[in-house]
């Protein structure tokens, strides 16, 4: 871990990790958060060096934002389904289908398919995204649980869903999170915005994975069962240590791929760089400016 530390200040990097991260990798992160956190921290930074501690994407997305800066992955194999879920030609065709529609990619995609979309969201602002497109139809892709939570938040316009899903928040059922509230009575239910809406159904409250932590430290109870990828309860318990905390939960084993060992060599090696076509960059870089527009007021 030493090792670490010295490597990031000899050489004006940053590492940014996931909340889904092991929590040894919480200890030499200069920054750890959601999707949209991890994104304002990559496109605020003034190191010359980002180790991204997270899934392809999630790099993808700190290149896209950083041109000027070297972003590196300690673990190559780090995919995700749901991102994995369309592919460019399948996005193409479904655009067709509804040419008045803007389209809106969840940041769990590949920086090829965030170049064909309009702009992108995150669990964290999706609803405001949708609310302050003009267009009364919107595509949103890949995450249909994702599309369904803002279509019931957002009334007044079309939401056409791609039929992707997260297999880690999909597998969450109804029986688990019963089984749970029985066993931790009087807790809280906080729950991911990826769970099936038969799951959200059941929520106090749906938000990102750093809107879960804000939430569990204002509100009143002391008590939650926290519903999304199993590292969470790691990160929130550390943020929140007054408060106690459950799970219901399901490992992502490419989240778990990033160890100490792999982030020693990114550093270290190189390892590995991740390069975004710049044509595709470019593109994927307009989605996100939109992004930030639409939310300037948030």
């Amino acid at each position: 871990m030493n090792e670490i530390l010295a490597l990031k200040k000899k050489n004006n990097a940053i590492i940014l990790a996931h909340n889904y991260q092991r929590p040894e990798i919480y200890h030499v992160a200069d920054y750890i958060g959601d999707s949209l956190g991890l994104c304002n921290a990559a496109a605020q930074s003034k190191a010359k060096i980002i180790i991204f501690c997270g899934v392809n994407f999630m790099a993808e997305s700190a290149a896209i934002l950083n041109p000027g800066k070297k972003v590196y992955i300690p673990a190559l194999d780090a995919g995700c389904a749901l991102a994995d879920m369309i592919t460019t030609a399948q996005l193409r065709e479904f655009k067709k289908k509804y040419p008045k529609a803007a389209t809106v990619c969840y940041i769990n995609s590949t920086a090829e398919i965030k170049a064909e979309c309009d702009t992108i969201c995150t669990s964290s602002n999706a609803v405001e995204v949708v609310k302050a497109l003009p267009n009364k139809q919107i595509i949103m892709l890949p995450d249909k649980n994702l599309a369904d939570y803002t279509a019931s938040k957002v009334k007044n316009k079309e939401i056409i869903a791609w039929n992707g899903v997260c297999p880690i928040h999909q597998n969450l059922t109804p029986e688990m999170i019963r089984k749970a509230k029985k066993e931790y009575q009087g807790a809280k239910l906080i729950v991911h915005p990826e769970c099936a809406s038969n799951v959200l159904q059941m929520a106090d409250y749906i938000g990102s994975t750093s809107k879960m932590a804000q939430f569990a430290k204002t509100d009143k109870s002391k008590k939650f069962i926290v519903v999304t990828e199993c590292g969470m309860i790691n990160k929130i318990k550390g943020d929140v240590p007054e408060k106690q905390f459950f799970t219901v939960c399901n490992l992502c084993y490419d989240m778990k791929k990033i160890t100490l060992e792999r982030v020693l060599n990114s550093l270290k090696y190189k390892q590995y760089k991740v390069i975004v076509p710049k044509e595709i960059a470019k593109k994927a870089k307009k989605a996100f400016d939109k992004m930030y527009e639409l939310t300037k007021n948030q």
